[in-house]
């Protein structure tokens, strides 16, 4: 039997505003009407989300392997790599270290707060999967990492002797340190200490051992960039293998900052002085950093001292912060030169040790006239009457551009007599762990130097934006304890009472006290 079509017949139509209705079924767990053409089979919507686990296979516990020297991160197999807290490098090292994420796809991710010393990390995760043809089904979950403390093998090898292989040697043949304590909180600012398997204190300066030369030009570079040095390198071989002529070096870097100091009287050299702008030879050391800056506090010029240029025939400081003497302001009258914040004045000064015992008073000109008043203290060197023994100075005396300019007393700094040694102050800064020379004159030496330093970061706002200061949250306490990072806290707090008139820091200028890889114990 066979059937024809017509093709010419009509086709019925449907109606205008009728839709097309699909087959629908009931959900075998709520009854809830779903189009059945679906390959959901016989569940809603609903009930697949109940029932199906789409993050199922996927670990929800891990551990994360953490060293507390170099504050880095176990990377598996065997690599280490810095992360801050709640970081995007952190939350991709802990999604990498989990199972079975491979299988779905990652939607969001995102860390839950918890207390650092609780050494959990949490992460919550969003995760999408296809159940079945047309159903994306979404789900998120925790997953909750436990911190653990591993040794990476560089500084595990920092406790073995006779693993490094270059030393960076930094000196300066000066009996105080104030160079080398602003030096060393530079250094800490910029965390170029990090990669040094060792620091030890040595006489005049401190030595740095890294286990990759390498890592130790990238130190000297470093300095290069902040002080003025002269660096000189040797190498001494450790062993060769004659069959394959490889060859063990170990690698000693010299660097020497330049032994001027802040605040020291120098005499330059009387072709040097014309040849940096014709400036007076007897000058104030203002600044260091990357050169040595003058100051001419008769005249307020100044002048930069490169490190090539001074190395080429060195001088030392006439003399230094410990020679300096207290006068008393008697009178003080500005001249009408400004340069920056520093006035020239003319002042009329006395030695406070004369006070009652003579009237003899001093006249000199000085950059402080924005600072000093009539009845203040003030330090500064004396001049006449003193044997300095410099050949430079003599030059200077006996040439007749020079010899009769020489003044009586140099001024340096407003001195604060009422102010507290080892005074509590708000602020703190942070000091490198190293390997310390414990002898008791040694240490009473240097705790004077950092007191110094520390009363020259409060005067100076130029020093103070070179540094980081933080917050002294421990007002109770005389000394804090040492840091997890392996950096001791150095401190002193703010007076509770009395008068103090030193200078004082603002608190917005103060860092809180925050370490961004400080993982503690509880």
């Amino acid at each position: 039997m066979s059937y024809a079509m017509d093709l010419d017949a009509p086709v019925p139509m449907r109606p205008v505003g009728t839709a097309q209705t699909g087959a629908t079924i009931l959900c075998c767990n709520c009854g809830t009407p779903i189009d059945g053409t679906t390959s959901t089979g016989a569940l809603c919507y609903d009930c697949i989300k109940s029932t199906v686990d789409v993050s199922k296979g996927i670990q929800r516990e891990g551990v994360l392997h953490y060293c507390r020297d170099c504050e880095r991160w176990l990377m598996p197999p065997s690599s280490w790599v810095m992360a801050a807290p709640e970081s995007r490098e952190l939350l991709a090292l802990c999604l990498k270290k989990l199972k079975g994420l491979s299988k779905v796809r990652i939607v969001d991710a995102s860390f839950i707060w918890t207390e650092p010393h609780s050494r959990r990390i949490k992460v919550k995760i969003t995760v999408q999967d296809s159940v079945s043809e047309g159903v994306l089904l979404q789900q998120s979950f925790e997953v909750v990492f436990v911190v653990a403390y591993q040794q990476c093998p560089e500084c595990l090898k920092s406790f073995s002797a006779h693993v490094w292989r270059a030393s960076v040697q930094v000196r300066q043949k000066v009996t105080h340190k104030r160079t080398g304590l602003y030096l060393e909180q530079v250094i800490l600012k910029h965390g170029a200490h990090r990669e040094a398997i060792n620091i030890k204190e040595a006489k005049d300066g401190i030595d740095f051992f890294f286990s990759a030369r390498n890592q130790a030009e990238k130190f000297v570079d470093f300095l290069h960039s902040v002080v003025p040095i002269r660096v000189k390198k040797s190498q001494q071989l450790i062993s060769e293998d004659i069959h394959t002529s490889t060859k063990s070096y170990k690698f000693t870097f010299s660097a020497e900052i330049i032994p001027i100091c802040k605040d020291d009287l120098v005499v330059l050299p009387l072709k040097l002085a014309r040849q940096m702008g014709n400036i007076s030879p007897l000058v104030l050391c203002h600044r260091v950093g990357v050169s040595v800056y003058f100051l001419d506090p008769n005249t307020l010029q100044t002048a930069d001292l490169s490190s090539p240029i001074y190395w080429r025939s060195p001088f030392p400081s006439l003399a230094e912060a410990r020679d300096l003497v207290e006068f008393i302001v008697m009178d003080i009258e500005p001249t009408g030169v400004q340069k920056g914040k520093m006035i020239l004045s003319e002042v009329t000064v006395a030695r406070s040790s004369d006070l009652g015992v003579n009237d003899k008073t001093y006249f000199a000109r000085t950059h402080l006239g924005h600072l000093l008043h009539a009845g203040d203290s003030v330090l500064g060197y004396m001049i006449t009457g003193s044997n300095f023994n410099s050949s430079l100075l003599d030059d200077v005396e006996s040439s007749h551009q020079y010899g009769s300019t020489v003044p009586d007393v140099i001024l340096v700094k407003k001195h604060y007599p009422n102010r507290r040694r080892n005074r509590r102050r708000n602020w703190k800064l942070k000091r490198m762990a190293k390997q310390e020379d414990d002898t008791a004159s040694r240490r009473s030496t240097e705790d004077n130097d950092y007191e110094m330093f520390l009363r020259d970061v409060e005067e100076d706002e130029e020093l103070r934006a070179a540094l980081a200061l933080y917050k002294n949250t421990n007002k109770n306490k005389k000394k804090a304890p040492q840091d997890a990072d392996a950096m001791s806290v150095a401190e002193t707090e703010m007076t509770d009472g009395g008068e103090d008139d030193g200078p004082k820091i603002n608190m917005d200028e103060l860092l809180d006290d925050f370490d961004e890889l400080d993982i503690q114990d509880e």
